[in-house]
């Protein structure tokens, strides 16, 4: 079962998109530095239902154009299955991973991949010495410039 420690609407994650945005707990990469240090603990937040889910798309429609997942990968099921109800929705998806690729089995369900883990030395997706990479998963496009202040 995914479980979330936040659930918020956000502008900047994805390029061109209103997202609902779930951060899902039991993360096993551990990055140093981690913003979200409260999503590493397995079993701790709440319960991700899809009877949830589908009340909250269905709270947002026509105000979102796509739901973002930072983390769940671990769990491939359940977050396929909300991938498939996101789509189902008619909405975007996202998933953004510190591992540096996904299965295809998670791939096929998305729109928008982000890739690798955080180092603070390389910066996240507004540095140009990231090691993080931000694809558009219909045309394989490496959308990284897109965070990079002009």
């Amino acid at each position: 079962m995914l479980r979330y420690s936040a659930e918020q609407v956000v502008f900047q994650e994805v390029p061109g998109e209103v997202s609902l945005a779930y951060t899902i707990t039991g993360c096993p990469v551990g990055c140093k530095g981690c913003h979200s240090v409260d999503s590493w603990p397995v079993g701790s937040g709440e319960q991700l239902t899809a009877d949830y889910f589908s009340a909250r798309l269905a709270q947002y429609r026509n105000l979102i154009t796509c739901v973002l997942f930072l983390g769940g990968e671990w769990q491939p099921e359940t977050l396929i299955a909300r991938l498939q109800q996101a789509r189902n929705a008619g909405l975007q998806t996202c998933l953004y991973t510190g591992y540096e690729d996904v299965s295809l089995q998670i791939k096929q369900h998305l729109t928008y991949l982000k890739t690798g883990p955080w180092v603070a030395s390389l910066g996240g997706l507004d540095s140009p010495t990231t090691n993080q990479k931000f694809y558009d998963l219909r045309t394989q496009q490496l959308l990284n410039c897109r965070f990079l202040a002009s």
